[in-house]
C-alpha cells in the first residue's frame, strides 16, 4: 500500500508536467514550433551562462544563510553538507513539489546528527521569509501593473477569494490541531503521546529560531541577495533576444512573479513555467513564439544545472562525510 501510495505522488505530478507540455506543443503550430527553436538556436550562450551563475550563486547564498536559523537551535553544521542538502532539494522538488524540504532535512539532520525537527522546523522558517519577500514583489508589481496582472486573474477565472478563503481554514485548522494536540498531552503519560509533544516542540522551535537570530543583519543581506540573483538570473535572458532587448525591469518583474508561481505548484515549473513567461510577456508586445522561447531557456538552463548539481550531490555527500569521519 505504501508503495502504491508513493507511486501516486510521484507520477501524478509527473504526469502534469507531461501534461502542461503537451498543452504547450498543442497550442502551436508545427511554424511556431520551428520558429521557437529557431529562436533558442539564435539565442546568446553567453546570457544562459551568467543566469546560471546567478542561479548558483542563490543555492550557496541559501545555504550560508542556513546558518543563521540553525545556530539559536544550538546546531553547528558544515557549509559544504548544508549546501548539498539545498541541491538534494531542488532535484526533489522537480520529482515531487514541496518533498525537498523533507529531503532537506533529513540529508542534514542524518549527517550532522540533529534534531529533524527542529532542523525542519528552520526551513518552514525560511520559505515564510521567502514568501513575504515574494508578496512583496507581487504587490510592488501589482501597483505599476494593476491592469495586466487583474486582467490575466479575469481571464484565466482564477478565484483570488477562494484561494485566501482556503488558506485561511488550512491555517486556522492548523492552529486548532496544534493546540488540541498540547492540551491532550499537557498531563498524558503515554508515551506514544509524550513522544508526538516532543516532536511537535522541536518542530515549533526550529520554526521560531527566526526571532532568536543573532546575526539578523547577515541574514537579511543573504536574504535580498538571494532574490536579487533570482530576479537577475531571468532578467539577464532578455538580452538574448533581440526582441525582448529593450524590456525594462518593471515589464520583467510580472513574467518574473509568474514563472515564481508555478515553480512552487508543481515540479520545478515543468511544462507550465514557459506558458506563464509567455503569457506575461505578450502583454508587451513580445510574439508569442519570443516569449516560449525566453521560458524554455531559462527553465532548461535551470533545470539541468539542478538535475547534474542534485544528483552529484546524492554520490558526495554520503563521501564527504565518510572522508571527514576518518
Amino acid at each position: 500500500m505504501k508503495k502504491l501510495s508513493s507511486f501516486i505522488k510521484f507520477i501524478i505530478p509527473l504526469s502534469l508536467g507531461v501534461f502542461f507540455i503537451y498543452i504547450t506543443f498543442e497550442n502551436t503550430t508545427e511554424e511556431d514550433r520551428i520558429t521557437i527553436i529557431s529562436y533558442m538556436k539564435e539565442s546568446n550562450i553567453f546570457y544562459v551562462f551568467i543566469s546560471i551563475i546567478f542561479m548558483f550563486l542563490s543555492h550557496l547564498s541559501r545555504a550560508y544563510r542556513w546558518k543563521y536559523l540553525l545556530e539559536p537551535l544550538g546546531i553547528y553544521s558544515s557549509f559544504i553538507n548544508r549546501t548539498l542538502s539545498v541541491f538534494i532539494c531542488y532535484i526533489s522538488n522537480l520529482g515531487i513539489p514541496r518533498s525537498g524540504e523533507i529531503l532537506r532535512a533529513t540529508s542534514l539532520s542524518n549527517y550532522e546528527k540533529i534534531s529533524f525537527e527542529k532542523t525542519f522546523g528552520s526551513i518552514v522558517a525560511e520559505r515564510i521569509v521567502d514568501l513575504g519577500i515574494l508578496i512583496l514583489i507581487i504587490i510592488i508589481s501589482m501597483f505599476f501593473h494593476f491592469n495586466l496582472i487583474s486582467n490575466f486573474i479575469y481571464e484565466k477565472n482564477i478565484n483570488i477569494k477562494y484561494i485566501v478563503v482556503s488558506f485561511s481554514i488550512f491555517f486556522i485548522l492548523f492552529l486548532f490541531w496544534l493546540i488540541l494536540v498540547k492540551k491532550l498531552s499537557l498531563n498524558s503519560k503515554n508515551k506514544i503521546v509524550i513522544k508526538i509533544k516532543s516532536i511537535i516542540s522541536d518542530f515549533i522551535q526550529g520554526v521560531l529560531s527566526l526571532k532568536s537570530i543573532k546575526e539578523k543583519n547577515s541574514f537579511i543581506i543573504h536574504t535580498i541577495f538571494i532574490w536579487l540573483m533570482y530576479i537577475a538570473m531571468f532578467y539577464v535572458i532578455k538580452w538574448s533576444f533581440t526582441e525582448t532587448y529593450n524590456l525594462t525591469f518593471l515589464q520583467i518583474l510580472p513574467a518574473f512573479i509568474a514563472g515564481s508561481l508555478t515553480i512552487t505548484a508543481t515540479n520545478g515549473g515543468i511544462g507550465i513555467f514557459p506558458i506563464a513567461v509567455a503569457i506575461m510577456l505578450s502583454a508587451f508586445d513580445i510574439s508569442k513564439e519570443t516569449g516560449l522561447a525566453f521560458g524554455w531557456i531559462l527553465w532548461s538552463a535551470q533545470t539541468l544545472i539542478i538535475i547534474v548539481l542534485g544528483g552529484l550531490s546524492f554520490f558526495i555527500l554520503p563521501l564527504v562525510n565518510s572522508f571527514n569521519s576518518k
